[in-house]
């Protein structure tokens, strides 16, 4: 609302200034409580009391209630328009005595008005007026002194009287300046209201990539944690292996050192008593009376008897250290081997187990599908099979579920499909419609599909909706990867390195079944593997 429209709907109607503590009536009009108490003090006398503005009869004194928002609203008016004229500095052009600020200015009278002046000012249509203004003669023809009143379309430009009746712009189309002025606010509100749609789908976008960054922070994040805690766990394990490993090591080392300290000594002892012999045969062997010699009781037998028979290098039955590693070098491999069991542990957390296998129901094949006898082919019949109609059969279409669905945990499954013709994989809830026309999946919303269309054109689909993909699938082999739990179905493709083709994310409701449909060709099951990690 313009400033002058503003300022009139906050005018009293009695004393035609803007309001002063407002009240309200019952009928809802506003007066300065001053004025209106005024006039019904007039009406005493009658007992009949009126509104001022449409005259609605009271038969009680009204009360007044004070229009709060209405006050607020022109104190509020009150204090711009003391601050703009604090700024501009237009006042009043007849009251010469005291400066009035002005609130309108006459373009045809060059005049500023102030409230008490513009009341009694001319109100003919040639009196035109705008907000206050100190440069008048810019709303004047630069070349006829004229008010500008009208507006050439075919120029753009605002003109007057003469400009358009013996100036360069006689014969063009003309509008009022006032209409052209409404036509051209109408057309900014209309752009205006387009960019505030505009606005509101792009704030609507940020709110939803702020959702799915905070998403994809919370999934970091508990990633993060999870990790960390598998990181911690290792570390644990780690080191209670090293300490458990190093205590065995210590102690054999104690155990096998105080066994040869033992014999060491045991040892040590022989040697002493072998070099006391050597030392007496010595003397024996350097004596010269051959009585003493034989005579000597020492000589009998030099050797001890419990010797005899044994090693002539170590005497006989001593104990001796085994050959080899002196330490239980495969005790402490068996308990290195242990850490097997802990990156065993670590890789079940990482590793995604698939299911021990996916089995076709025959009871959801459609009469146009053939299943294989173990159960993991489906391939499009030349000729419409003889299968009994049942409610859980597939009717009209190439398509079969799997016996088996999921209802938490990680789970993925591959394929293998024909080099021609189209179809689909993917997953289903069991309640997915059998006999309607949006029974294929990704064609309704209990479905989540991956495939191949006319034109060798491959997307995805749920719920009709249909994200094509950029490039082709050209290895033939599809993973189909779940994650029950964080709602999310991916699709991958089987090749070097393998590719991600699109991830749905979603709230699972109902388990969900392994579902393909072929129109053409066949799509094998491929068996179970076990060397794929998920990226995290």
């Amino acid at each position: 609302m313009a400033s002058a429209d503003l300022r009139d709907e906050l005018l009293c109607s009695i004393c035609l200034s803007t309001f002063k503590d407002p009240v309200m009536l019952r009928c809802g009009h506003n007066f300065c409580r001053v004025c209106i108490d005024r006039v019904l003090d007039t009406q005493d006398e009658s007992g009949v009391y009126s509104c001022s503005e449409c005259r609605e009869e009271f038969w009680v004194r009204p009360a007044l209630m004070r229009n709060l928002y209405l006050h607020n609203v022109a104190e509020r008016f009150l204090i711009t328009q003391q601050e703009q004229e604090e700024i501009t500095g237009i006042c009043c052009t007849y009251c010469v005595d005291s400066p009035v600020p002005a609130v309108r200015s006459c373009l045809r009278c060059e005049a500023s008005l102030c409230d008490k002046h513009l009341r009694v000012h001319s109100k003919s249509p040639e009196h035109v007026l705008s907000d206050p203004s100190t440069s008048l003669e810019k709303r004047k023809c630069s070349v006829h002194e004229k008010i500008l009143e009208y507006y050439c379309t075919e120029d753009a430009a605002c003109i007057c009287v003469s400009c358009s009746l013996a100036g360069e712009h006689r014969g063009h189309q003309l509008e009022m300046l006032y209409e052209a002025s409404e036509k051209k606010e109408k057309k900014l509100r209309n752009d205006l209201q387009k960019l505030i749609t505009k606005r509101e789908k792009t704030e609507e976008r940020v709110q939803r990539l702020e959702e799915r960054r905070r998403k994809a922070q919370g999934k970091a994040a508990g990633e993060v944690e999870r990790v960390t805690a598998l990181c911690t766990d290792i570390r644990r394990r780690v080191d209670d292996l090293e300490k458990k490993v190093l205590s065995d090591i210590s102690r054999q080392e104690k155990e096998e050192s105080l066994s040869l300290s033992a014999l060491i000594h045991q040892l040590e002892i022989k040697k002493d008593e072998l070099s006391r012999k050597m030392r007496h045969i010595e003397e024996l062997c350097n004596m010269t009376d051959p009585l003493t010699v034989l005579q000597d009781p020492d000589t009998g037998d030099l050797c001890d008897p419990e010797e005899k028979g044994g090693d002539e290098d170590t005497g006989g039955h001593d104990k001796q250290p085994h050959d080899g590693d002196d330490l239980e070098v495969a005790m402490i491999s068996h308990t290195l081997h242990k850490l097997y069991d802990v990156t065993s542990g670590i890789r079940s957390g990482i590793y995604v187990e698939g299911p021990a296998d996916i089995l076709l129901d025959v009871t959801t094949a459609s009469n146009n599908v053939l299943i294989s006898d173990d159960l993991k082919t489906a391939t499009s019949a030349k000729e419409k099979q003889k299968r009994p109609e049942t409610a859980e059969r597939f009717q009209n279409n190439n398509q079969v579920m799997s016996r088996r669905g999921f209802t938490s945990g990680r789970h993925y499954w591959d394929v293998e499909i024909s080099r021609s013709g189209d179809w689909r994989v993917g997953m289903c809830y069991p309640s997915i419609d059998r006999r309607g026309w949006q029974l294929v999946i990704g064609d309704n919303n209990k479905s989540w599909s991956l495939g191949r269309y006319i034109n060798n054109q491959y997307s995805v689909r749920h719920d009709s909706k249909e994200i094509r993909l950029p490039d082709k699938i050209s290895s033939y082999r599809v993973r189909i990867y779940l994650d029950y739990e964080a709602g999310q179905l991916s699709f991958y493709e089987l090749c070097d390195p393998i590719r991600h083709l699109h991830t749905f994310t979603a709230t699972f409701s109902e388990p969900l079944h392994a579902v393909l449909y072929v129109c053409e060709g066949s799509i094998k099951i491929l068996g179970r593997r076990s060397n794929w990690v998920k990226p995290l």
